[in-house]
């Protein structure tokens, strides 16, 4: 509305909003740094990325949606029993908050991970980033406490964390995943100080950025640790089942006996990203402060899940669904095309690497070598920041991640992250000849050629 005056109408006032009495998050780094690697992307089309971490797209059909949609329509009624006027309405409708085929996946995990769990504990979420927050969310009770994380860490989690107010402890991942050493001393000087660590999170199969497994000695010593600890222990797997050889290190959940470990999984990677439909597996029991039993943990989240998104897409779940039970509940079976294409892309982009670089320590670089998963750690001589990035994507049209976004506090500067994951060979060998220009260009003089 305007207000007449002798002079003409005023012009409205448009409200604005002071950054400053916003929730902090929307200022903090973590948040801001997927934007950047986006704006830099979309400014740069034509470089090649070895920046997304997405899955290969070159089996996606749209026809596949339309089969898997009607495999599981058709479970629904030839095994659950269900009506076809039933079945249809459990598709379109609103559904479960906790979801609709958490028996499925409660088989998937049987079957690939050796993983036993009462689908009940399952809350089926909109990716495995909702699974984060939700937990992450219930676990924070008050300003005591911290969560703890190894790092370098996928930003997911430290935005999610943001998100809650929930602060995070970065914890040394070291040569073997985690340093169980550097967990148990953070985790008595947080106490030290009057916090409560709640939880440690880690991605112990090819993580996100670094490409590290854990050994399967330092799972188990894991475990005891948080025994003692009184730690839960957050289990990322997106990334699990792309092992490169025939044996794959079973889970930290497989491993549990104790209940220490919830369990965040995502179809994201092996199934379709654009469905959104992850999980997690939370078992434990809760009780209040007389004893009474108050159901699982599972069930608490599924508290918070009613009130963020109501549920997760009964479509989107029915997808996955399908594409389970036409592989006999296996992911393994049905990533079987995708894992030779990871496995073929990771050896070529480590081989180029030795070919472009016949003399790492001349050329003041080094590299990683994972068994598995999408990621490689890079180290090259010269700060690979932003601005560096920036430089390669104009001059050299190759983009990167610099790992210090993954680091909570300074750290890993002179690193980058690569991903091949959505490659084809000739992009992968056309990006690392453009990659050891640059390199090559700004480690010769510490600055852009």
């Amino acid at each position: 509305m305007t207000v007449e005056t002798g002079s003409g109408p005023t012009p409205p006032r448009l409200v604005t909003l002071s950054v400053e009495e916003l929730h902090a998050s929307l200022t903090d780094p973590a948040l801001e740094s997927m934007n950047l690697l986006n704006e830099i992307a979309a400014r740069f089309p034509d470089a090649v990325s070895f920046a997304a971490g997405r899955p290969y797209e070159g089996f996606y059909d749209i026809e596949d949606v339309h089969r898997y949609l009607r495999t599981f329509w058709s479970y629904l009624v030839e095994e659950r029993g269900h009506d076809a006027e039933r079945a249809t309405r459990l598709l379109f409708q609103y559904g479960r908050t906790k979801g609709v085929i958490h028996e499925l996946i409660a088989g998937q995990l049987a079957v690939d991970e050796g993983i036993t769990t009462d689908p009940e504990d399952i809350v089926v979420t909109v990716g495995a980033q909702e699974a984060m927050f939700l937990t992450l969310r219930a676990l924070r009770s008050d300003d005591r406490d911290r969560l703890l994380s190894v790092s370098p860490m996928y930003v997911g989690v430290t935005g999610a964390a943001r998100l809650v107010d929930l602060p995070v402890v970065g914890v040394t991942a070291g040569a073997d995943g985690v340093d169980l050493a550097d967990l148990a001393a953070k985790a008595e000087r947080v106490r030290a100080a009057g916090h409560r660590p709640r939880a440690l999170y880690l991605v112990p199969d090819f993580s996100n950025p670094t490409g590290i497994s854990l050994p399967l000695g330092t799972r188990r010593r894991l475990l005891d640790l948080a025994d003692r600890l009184d730690l839960l222990i957050l289990e990322d797997n997106p990334y699990g089942i792309f092992a490169h050889g025939e044996r794959r290190m079973p889970t930290l959940k497989s491993l549990d006996h104790r209940d220490r470990v919830v369990y965040l999984g995502s179809f994201a990677k092996t199934s379709l990203p654009g469905a959104r439909v992850g999980f997690v597996v939370a078992g434990q029991r809760v009780t209040d402060a007389a004893g009474a039993d108050r159901g699982s943990f599972a069930d608490q989240l599924s508290k918070i899940k009613s009130m963020v998104t109501v549920n997760t897409s009964p479509l989107a779940q029915a997808v996955v669904a399908g594409q389970l039970l036409a592989n006999k509940g296996s992911l393994v079976a049905a990533s079987t095309a995708e894992q030779l294409v990871y496995r073929h892309n990771m050896r070529q982009l480590l081989d180029g690497l030795a070919r472009r670089f016949p003399d790492p320590h001349a050329a003041g670089v080094s590299w990683n070598n994972p068994s598995g998963g999408f990621f490689v750690t890079l180290t090259v001589p010269f700060p690979a920041d932003d601005l560096a990035l920036a430089d390669s994507a104009r001059r050299y049209g190759v983009l990167w991640i610099p790992m210090h976004h993954f680091y909570e506090a300074p750290g890993g500067l002179h690193q980058i992250r690569l991903s091949c994951s959505c490659l084809n060979p000739a992009d992968i060998d056309e990006g690392l000849d453009r990659l050891a220009a640059f390199v090559t260009g700004r480690g010769r003089k510490g600055e852009p050629g």
